[in-house]
């Protein structure tokens, strides 16, 4: 799981180059992968792409929705194709979840949000844009124990948010091959022949769209509490704004951190990084925060740690497909 989550290779054998690193047939490790996914541990083995680089506006929003009730506002926010992640957590602000809406939307991010905002009933919502990007690394450490989640690594460089030209080939590789991957030795072999060329020309545009970065990766997603990392927590921090690019990197570079970001604060949510720890406990999620604090000389003052106590959706994202304009003209 470490070597499929860290990257699947861009070759036309990708299961021959992981076994081969793993010391395994390659066999076993197509059969182990398969039985992975069948017990649901792994979740899938897909393309990453940059939803800011093809041109999709995306955000976090917190929402106080009704607390008694709270699936209902859920289902709501959850019928929209580009909420790929939904939780309910411990705060006043009790809704969070990550919304996409397309190149050519018509109702715009803001105008999106109008309506989830009506049709939840939620009180209030608080946009919470990515301003610096400092790590996004879902890879969870499945061999290292507490002390190597809650370890500092090298300094993490701010990652850009640009959208990024992209043409009308680009995109019909991207409705090929997204989605979860089939356990076959030419794993690429299906996009390639949907696509009618070559196994070898589909993995040179995939080479490129890494260089153009609008591939990150392609790689294995986990069920994390299936994986054994049964709990989350966020760690929000107040942070000067005259040292944020300075503690930020820093903050990324903590093993056990998969996401690390800068967002807008206000006079009710005055964090200005949001840091995203895994672990196989509450209390290595807080160890891995406590760290955090380390590098970033933070007190108890200076932050607070949301964990999420229910799990309403979480998928991948799929791109250029028509189901955002059907969710518009069904809302607008």
């Amino acid at each position: 799981m470490n070597l499929l989550q860290s990257s699947f290779p861009l070759t036309p054998a990708p299961f021959r180059e992981v076994a081969a690193a793993a010391g395994l047939a390659e066999t076993e490790v197509m059969a182990r992968t398969k039985r992975l996914l069948d017990e649901r541990i792994i979740r899938e083995i897909t393309p990453i792409f940059d939803t800011t680089a093809l041109g999709y506006q995306s955000m976090l929003v917190a929402a106080k929705v009704d607390p008694v009730n709270p699936h209902r506002a859920a289902t709501v926010v959850n019928e929209h194709p580009g909420v790929s992640h939904n939780y309910l957590r411990d705060n006043a602000f009790n809704l969070w979840f990550t919304v996409a809406v397309a190149p050519d939307s018509k109702l715009g991010l803001d105008g999106t949000l109008d309506v989830l905002q009506e049709a939840a009933g939620a009180e209030s919502m608080r946009q919470l844009p990515t301003i610096t990007m400092f790590k996004i690394n879902m890879n969870l450490e499945m061999e290292g124990g507490t002390e190597a989640l809650a370890a500092s690594a090298e300094s993490v460089r701010p990652l850009p948010r640009e959208p990024v030209p992209i043409d009308a080939d680009d995109i019909a590789l991207i409705r090929a091959l997204q989605g979860p991957m089939e356990v076959r030795s030419d794993a690429y072999a299906p996009a390639a022949e949907e696509l009618g060329i070559s196994v070898e020309e589909l993995l040179d545009h995939c080479e490129e769209m890494v260089e153009r970065k609008l591939l990150r990766r392609v790689a294995a997603i986990l069920f994390h509490r299936r994986a054994g990392f049964s709990a989350n927590g966020m760690g929000v921090w107040k942070v000067p704004e005259d040292r944020i690019m300075e503690l930020g990197p820093r903050m990324a570079a903590v093993r056990g951190v998969s996401h690390c970001y800068q967002r807008p604060t206000y006079p009710d949510w005055p964090y200005s990084v949001f840091t995203m720890a895994h672990g196989r406990s509450k209390e290595e999620c807080d160890a891995i925060l406590d760290g955090v604090a380390a590098v970033a000389g933070a007190g108890e003052d200076d932050r607070a740690i949301l964990y999420s106590s229910t799990e309403f959706k979480k998928i991948r994202l799929l791109y250029f497909t028509p189901d955002y304009a059907e969710w518009e003209a069904r809302h607008s």
